[in-house]
């Protein structure tokens, strides 16, 4: 119930904010608001941040959801992989495909530095490529469910730890729900 209520908030905090982004004055809707968590609807070609925007407020309406390994559901607890599935299907439409290495090669590479909220961001965590995924935030922050014994939280990709293993970023193309892979 309590992540529900959290998701509510957050959700009516964006529409507030994307409604008079000029007149937010607490500290959360300034943060959120510099950093393009929450962007103004205004034309078309705004939609895909907003939906961006709307994928990222969603995340964190997940907060402290545990992890479990294969994971992919609010019940169960998440995976890593399994988390962004399930906020790209819930707040997209989108169906992504179950693992991360899958997810990294069904989307579009992209630079770190063209990060925007809402895109992937990949991790060698396993002595892999893409063996860990979350969900880029802003401010160089992202959204994961990271180990078992943890929970879905927010972390700092310069830690030394996330910053040795990265291993890419990726944008999911509007059109990516054409997938049908299961597991």
């Amino acid at each position: 119930m309590h992540r529900f209520l959290v998701g509510v908030a957050f959700a009516i905090f964006a529409l507030a904010v994307q409604a008079a982004p000029e007149k937010v004055q607490d500290e959360m809707g300034q943060f959120m608001a510099e950093r393009g968590l929450l962007q103004r609807i205004g034309d078309a070609g705004m939609q895909l941040e907003a939906r961006a925007s709307e994928l990222v407020v969603n995340a964190m309406g997940f907060l402290g959801v545990p992890y479990r390994r294969g994971g992919n559901t609010v019940e169960t607890g998440f995976d890593c992989s399994g988390f962004v599935r399930a906020i790209y299907e819930q707040t997209a439409g989108l169906i992504l495909p179950r693992k991360a290495d899958q997810q990294a090669a069904a989307t579009e590479k992209i630079s770190r530095n063209e990060l925007k909220p809402g895109d992937l961001v990949f991790f060698n965590t396993m002595r892999r490529a893409f063996s860990h995924v979350g969900i880029y935030i802003g401010n160089g922050k992202f959204i994961h469910a990271p180990k078992p014994g943890a929970e879905v939280r927010v972390e700092d990709m310069s830690m030394s730890y996330w910053s040795k293993r990265f291993d890419g970023a990726r944008r999911v193309a509007a059109d990516a729900g054409s997938t049908t892979e299961t597991n």
